[in-house]
């Protein structure tokens, strides 16, 4: 059968369906509960998470679900720090914060403590799987991990960063097409050289590494995840498509921008965190666009607009508000998981019965 493979003998659930581990708050234990429940991986997205967040969230799934389900860390990297790039943001953001009332957040100086301190919580609690982007966990951690029998799952954009993660030791990778939502998983080179389309990336990752590959980006439906499978991947990684979920923890005005937004919506911009994103175009963007280069670096930027970003949520300007999506958003549904789930496992059933059934 199509989801008998290696990705499902090794996280132990049903189908090879992983639900993005996307941070800010999507990801609610409801959502990740819900996926596994129904046979697929749910996963906490941990990035912003301190570790009494973390360990909140994570004992809320474990309530919940005795099924497998991940968490998924940043890679920290210390950012340039360049007061001058901050003083220059916080001239461009003023008048948002000024009409929202927002006050200026202090910016402080990025450490790995508070890593360390998620990777520890993720080992005292037990959780089964652990994913990482923006970067590579070091063998050391990787072997930590697998000593406390926990799988890792890594993220690639090019063939050469699902290298460096076959020697790490994970145990999966993730090939992250261009058509994603969100932030880009790029590590290694510039996230231009990481801009490949996943129905490209997906065979050339699957040919060079003995790793079994997730394919992401843009798959939204049964048909995107047969494809991926007749491309050699073994299983799909779904952002999008689990958003706008009723489970899902997005503002209501995310989900309807996505619910309403066409494939040439979106475009890749780091003015909202410093970092490329995938999102969909709005005010904000359009008008912060030209000053791009000016802005600093991821986590700083993320810092300088957070607060502006939640009270445009609360006062419904979600032309000021980070509406990320990959480039499928016509194949979006705001359903329960459980119809998202029955309807990729359908659609892939149904287009594998029909090839068997012409053969």
């Amino acid at each position: 059968m199509w989801y008998k493979n290696e990705v499902i003998k090794t996280l132990n659930c049903d189908y090879p369906i992983i639900q993005a581990g996307m941070a800010g708050g999507i990801t609610t234990p409801e959502l990740v509960a819900a996926v596994s429940e129904e046979g697929g991986m749910g996963t906490l997205g941990a990035g912003y998470l301190d570790p009494d967040e973390l360990t909140e969230k994570i004992k809320a799934v474990q309530q919940t679900t005795m099924k497998t389900f991940g968490v998924n860390m940043f890679i920290p990297k210390t950012p340039r720090y360049c007061s001058n790039q901050i003083t220059r943001s916080r001239q461009l953001l003023q008048p948002y914060d000024q009409e929202l009332h927002v006050k200026p957040r202090n910016i402080k100086e990025s450490t790995e403590s508070n890593f360390e301190e998620q990777i520890n919580t993720i080992l005292k609690l037990q959780v089964p799987v652990c994913s990482f982007t923006f970067g590579v966990p070091d063998k050391a951690l990787v072997n930590e991990l697998h000593k406390y029998g926990v799988k890792v799952i890594g993220t690639a954009t090019t063939v050469e960063e699902a290298v460096i993660n076959e020697q790490a030791g994970v145990d999966i990778v993730t090939a992250q097409g261009s058509e994603a939502g969100g932030h880009r998983g790029t590590f290694h080179g510039s996230y231009e050289q990481g801009m490949i389309g996943t129905m490209s990336l997906v065979p050339q990752i699957v040919d060079e590494v003995g790793l079994p590959v997730l394919a992401a980006g843009g798959i939204m439906d049964g048909r995107g995840i047969a494809a991926s499978l007749m491309l050699g991947a073994q299983g799909v990684q779904m952002g999008t498509a689990f958003v706008t979920s009723l489970e899902s923890g997005a503002k209501e005005q995310h989900k309807q921008a996505i619910l309403q937004a066409k494939e040439c919506d979106t475009t890749i911009t780091s003015v909202f965190s410093g970092k490329p994103a995938r999102g969909i175009e709005n005010d904000f963007i359009k008008q912060m666009t030209p000053y791009q280069n000016e802005l600093p670096d991821y986590p700083i930027q993320n810092e300088l607009t957070k607060n502006l970003r939640k009270e445009a949520a609360e006062r419904n300007k979600p032309e000021w508000m980070s509406l990320w999506s990959g480039q499928s958003p016509r194949l979006s549904g705001n359903k329960h998981v459980s119809e998202i789930i029955k309807e990729l496992v359908d659609g892939v059933e149904m287009l594998y019965s029909s090839r068997d059934h012409k053969s």
